[in-house]
């Protein structure tokens, strides 16, 4: 089933002539682990926001499950880039993690360990930040963003800065959480071999270049002759 779907969504920021975003429309399976992949300035951060309720498009909707975004924000959850956290803040692991329940007041105790063990740092609970590992600390970030009730996930760019092991590992742990019916969406500028671990990858420069299987994105890009321009930065 079909649970997220945006048509013919256009964006431009205040003050801009050209159009961040322009007639974009995609559609998300539950349970589904997604690319959302292109270069630098293509859009996919403003993309994400668009989808989270926290910007408006200037034309277009956005429902979840047939229900306008307007009425379903609470199941959308955005996990910001690594980039955006001071991660030498004097935090533990689980103090970061508990900070994620704060607009859900039904969280418990259970429900915080039970987040940090979906994601394997149980034994980093009481760890500060800033001794972790990046991937440990991408992590901790994931687990902070499953403390809400949502069940679309919007990463963007977790695996930036991440050794292959890592992102390898980072990609097996958003895996089972969609194989347990969440649904994913990842961003990305990186187009690599690591996007065949993707159900379905959407290649994004303002508008939508391709959207498939990697495989039929592959084809299609290649197609019509633009991976270096597009996809590879």
């Amino acid at each position: 089933m079909v649970c997220l779907i945006a048509e013919n969504l256009t964006y431009s920021y205040s003050g801009q002539f050209e159009a961040a975003l322009n007639n974009i429309s995609i559609k998300v399976k539950s349970g589904t682990v997604n690319a959302l992949v292109g270069p630098n300035g293509a859009g996919k951060s403003t993309l994400l926001r668009l989808l989270q309720g926290v910007n408006q498009p200037n034309k277009g909707h956005i429902t979840v499950n047939g229900i306008s975004l307007i009425h379903t924000r609470s199941q959308i959850s955005l996990m910001p880039q690594r980039s955006t956290i001071n991660w030498n803040f004097p935090i533990t692991v689980e103090g970061l993690v508990s900070l994620g329940a704060i607009n859900n007041l039904q969280s418990t105790c259970c429900e915080l360990a039970a987040s940090m063990q979906r994601v394997g740092i149980s034994n980093l609970a009481k760890r500060r930040l800033d001794t972790l590992s990046g991937g440990q600390q991408q992590r901790a970030l994931l687990a902070k963003t499953l403390m809400t009730p949502a069940k679309i996930f919007l990463l963007d760019e977790p695996c930036s800065s991440l050794d292959p092991p890592s992102r390898e590992q980072f990609l097996l742990i958003i895996r089972q959480l969609a194989d347990a019916g969440l649904t994913i969406i990842v961003s990305s500028h990186d187009w690599g071999q690591s996007l065949n671990a993707y159900d379905k990858v959407i290649v994004l420069d303002k508008t939508i270049l391709a959207s498939g299987s990697p495989q039929e994105v592959q084809e299609k890009l290649n197609s019509f002759d633009c991976m270096g321009n597009h996809c590879c930065g």
